[in-house]
């Protein structure tokens, strides 16, 4: 009898070429498959919540598959982690029911997206934090992505390559906060477009630095023109923090501000 499994994932992106398996294997995919499929002793696929792109973090991916192999709840979680790289990590699992979906049964998503501001880079925050040399004003984004919230076409933040049916998402958080050089930016809506929370990051970054006023945010979203918007901006720093989903499933919360904490020090999270 097949028994359906969520599991809460948490990587470092750095060194992975994405969450989607590809035919060279290094993927977060591809790697945690291995390792499920040895535990199991059957093979096994995923499902995940969220794709994430080379270079992305998780601090709490979900994803599900369906085995036929009687294991406790404790031995997904230390079981599959002996088999991992230290890079990757199961931090729950839960047993589910077949309706579950780690995709659609989703009702929100939560990304971090981490920024170290200053003159000169640090090696120390390589890969963990985005950098930018220009002084970055808090106030000017953060009226910036007061024009963001909301239900929006967001085709001016959207990939070429977005396969998404609708441009149309419900964004329920754009929230900016600075500690120091540090600026954190945390995003929820009920889904992303592929790339979107990297182009708005590229909008107002370039607000932050004055180089467009912060109702150019809204300009964009009325021109629906991806052309007209500022460069992708790049992967590092950017977190996939945590999915929602109905507590009848029964599935951690995630607390994406206590483990950046915990990265960093600083105190992120206490307000707002």
């Amino acid at each position: 009898m097949s028994t359906r499994i969520a599991l809460g994932v948490c990587y470092d992106g750095a060194p992975w070429l994405g969450w989607q398996s590809q035919p060279g294997g290094r993927t977060v995919q591809d790697v945690l498959e291995q390792a499920l499929s040895r535990f199991a002793a059957h093979p096994v696929s995923t499902i995940c919540a969220g794709r994430t792109d080379t270079g992305v973090h998780a601090l709490n991916q979900t994803v599900h598959l369906d085995t036929t192999a009687a294991r406790s709840l404790e031995s997904w979680v230390r079981g599959v982690n002996a088999l991992l790289p230290e890079s990757i990590a199961v931090q729950w699992a839960r047993e589910v029911p077949d309706d579950f979906h780690a995709r659609f049964s989703a009702q929100g998503r939560h990304y971090a997206y981490l920024v170290r501001q200053h003159r000169v880079r640090s090696p120390l925050t390589q890969g963990r934090a985005a950098w930018v040399f220009r002084p970055l004003e808090l106030a000017r984004m953060q009226e910036a992505a007061g024009h963001l919230l909301g239900e929006h076409d967001f085709s001016a933040f959207r990939s070429s390559e977005c396969q998404a049916a609708s441009p149309v998402r419900t964004l329920t958080r754009a929230h900016i906060e600075q500690q120091g050089d540090y600026f954190l930016f945390s995003f929820s809506a009920n889904a992303f477009l592929h790339h979107m929370i990297r182009n708005l990051m590229g909008a107002l970054i370039y607000i932050g630095q004055g180089r467009q006023p912060p109702s150019w945010a809204a300009q964009l979203l009325q021109q629906r023109d991806r052309r007209l918007a500022a460069p992708t901006f790049e992967a590092s720093g950017l977190y996939l923090a945590g999915v929602d989903y109905p507590p009848a499933f029964g599935l951690p919360a995630a607390d994406p501000y206590g483990q950046l904490r915990e990265l960093t020090g600083l105190r992120f999270g206490q307000t707002g």
